[in-house]
């Protein structure tokens, strides 16, 4: 019966292992679906539309081939087609099924002695690729975005694409099958075993009432060759293991063998769908705009800036600095540049570029664009807040403000992938508007808490303001020391030239940026004094003169970052963070 049951086992497990092998092989269908994509023209670009990179479900793979060097980028379709205005390009959409390439003519063609530009490094991307020869990269976008691929942006683009998809097909019992059926096999094998170790026993007939041989004691004194003789031939029991081992072994191999090709697509999935753990809504209006950049873009955003500043303060070259600062960022390393020659000049700390904690882009598909960040320095000093701004689409992200934050504040902002709309300038649903917050922090750093805007400003989270009272308060000693007799010695405040960059907050509140110009001026009490600037070479080296005999006007420039809350709350106006650094000085006309 064994012998039975050992043949049914060998049979099952083959017709389950092959049927196991048959769904990997004979009958497996095509793992992906591939849709060829033919270029015709000599436009620079080809931009492959949303539609067309999710006209199959799953991931994306992109494989193009060209002689040379292959670009590709991809990002928002709005970013896209806004920067290749200027540019003849392809365009591949699709249309019921159909896959349709159109022609697009440049909108604002450049002149003809203007250099080209250059798709590659653009801040726009969300992400690039560059290979010779042959580019392939996996993606997963989603229909908003679109996918540009170019060469150098002046020759013609390459014409062999394709896209590829996964079909999504498994084979969830072929694993089942093996796994079963080399069970069985083993099964079998035990059973094969068993029957045949039985049938040795018991073989031959038993008779009973024979007579038995009689036993004669062995003979002790037989010769060494003739007990070698008796002792090579083992015992059966021995055989039998012998066999059993050589048997085992192969099937546990070939077991081995089957199960190394089972992949997970192989066995069936059972349970439900994870679902994500509740978190915090935010409700985003209809007609709020998109992020201007994701956490990734911003941090490589950052990263370049860093870069490129701190060649340029190697340099000190003022353009190659402008090429990532502008405003007051860009005015106080001009100066700095200005004064490299002077000994214990202020030396611009550099632009850290990670790690980032705070990214808050702003909430817009037009340009200018903003976002904030907040950037841990690794150092002894406090992280850094930044504003940065791209004028249009085929400019850079420039560094316009940057200070240091003086308080780890508490806000309530919304998260990276939603954004935050822009504070007009004139709100008046703010404690004070925009425009008028730098004011309003000149007027106390004058006057203190006679202030009439004392009330409204947060003192007790402000050292920038304590700072500056004891400065003052330092100099004007130093001064009626040695020049009380023959001059005087004034300070004011008054807000930049510079409109304020807000970001509201979920609060209904808003960070502001602002920068406000400090003013010392001295003079000569009377006509036969002049003012000396033995003692102050920072100021000779920016006149150019170490004498007045109407005096000195020099202007340090902060820039200052606060949280506004809304009119309704009752907290106070928080500064964030500041810096300052000496921007100009001019003799008294």
């Amino acid at each position: 019966m064994r012998f039975v049951w050992a043949v049914t086992a060998f049979v099952l497990a083959a017709l389950m292992i092959g049927a196991g092998i048959a769904q990997r092989t004979v009958f497996q269908g095509p793992k992906t679906e591939s849709q060829a994509i033919s270029v015709t023209g000599d436009a620079p670009y080809v931009l492959i539309d949303g539609a067309v990179l999710n006209s199959h479900d799953g991931s994306q793979t992109l494989r193009v081939q060209e002689d040379g060097t292959i670009f590709a980028a991809y990002g928002r379709t709005a970013d896209l087609e806004a920067w290749l205005t200027p540019s003849e390009y392809t365009h591949i959409t699709e249309d019921d099924g159909e896959i349709a390439s159109e022609a697009v003519a440049a909108k604002n063609p450049p002149a003809a002695d203007t250099e080209p530009i250059s798709p590659i490094g653009s801040d726009l991307w969300l992400d690039e690729f560059q290979q010779d020869d042959v580019l392939i990269t996996p993606l997963q976008l989603p229909a908003d975005m679109s996918l540009l691929v170019a060469t150098d942006g002046v020759a013609p683009a390459p014409s062999s694409l394709s896209l590829t998809w996964p079909t999504g097909a498994t084979t969830p019992w072929a694993g089942p099958l093996i796994v079963g059926g080399s069970i069985l096999l083993l099964g079998g094998i035990v059973l094969y075993i068993l029957g045949v170790r039985h049938a040795r026993r018991s073989r031959g007939p038993r008779r009973k009432g024979l007579p038995l041989p009689v036993t004669e004691p062995i003979d002790l004194s037989v010769e060494e060759a003739d007990k070698g003789v008796i002792s090579a031939t083992p015992g059966r029991r021995q055989l039998t293991r012998g066999r059993r081992r050589m048997v085992v072994v192969p099937a546990v191999a070939v077991s081995a063998l089957l199960f190394a090709g089972c992949s997970a697509d192989a066995w069936p999935q059972f349970g439900s769908t994870p679902t994500a753990s509740p978190s915090p809504s935010v409700v985003v209006p209809h007609d709020q705009g998109s992020p201007v950049v994701t956490q990734a873009q911003a941090e490589r955003i950052l990263a370049r800036v860093s870069e490129d500043v701190a060649a340029a303060d190697e340099a000190k070259d003022p353009a190659a600095a402008a090429l990532r600062l502008t405003g007051p960022a860009l005015a106080t390393r001009e100066t700095a540049y200005t004064l490299k020659d002077v000994a214990d000049a202020p030396v611009p700390a550099a632009v850290p570029a990670s790690p980032v904690r705070v990214v808050l882009p702003e909430a817009y598909d037009q340009w200018p664009r903003t976002f904030f960040a907040v950037v841990e320095t690794g150092t002894t000093t406090a992280d850094v807040i930044m504003s940065l701004t791209q004028a249009d689409p085929w400019s850079p992200y420039k560094l316009t403000n940057e200070s240091e934050l003086v308080a780890d504040a508490s806000l309530n902002l919304a998260p990276t992938y939603v954004g935050a709309v822009a504070i007009d300038p004139e709100s008046p649903f703010l404690t004070l508007p925009p425009n008028e917050v730098a004011a309003a922090y000149a007027d106390i750093i004058t006057n203190g808490d006679a202030s009439t805007y004392a009330d409204l400003f947060d003192a007790s989270s402000d050292p920038f303001r304590t700072l500056v009272a004891q400065n003052r308060a330092e100099r004007m000693d130093a001064f009626n020391q040695t020049a009380a007799q023959t001059g005087t010695l004034t300070f004011s405040a008054s807000a930049g030239a510079e409109e304020p960059k807000s970001l509201a907050t979920l609060d209904s509140g808003a960070i502001v940026a602002v920068t406000v110009n400090e003013t010392d001026t001295v003079v000569p009490t009377n006509t036969d004094a002049v003012i000396k600037l033995d003692n102050n070479p920072l100021v000779q080296t920016l006149t150019g003169v170490p004498q007045s005999s109407t005096g000195f006007t020099t202007t340090y420039l902060d820039q200052l970052f606060f949280f506004v809350p809304s009119q309704s709350s009752s907290k106070r106006i928080q500064l964030l963070g500041y810096s300052s650094a000496i921007l100009d000085a001019k003799v008294v006309p």
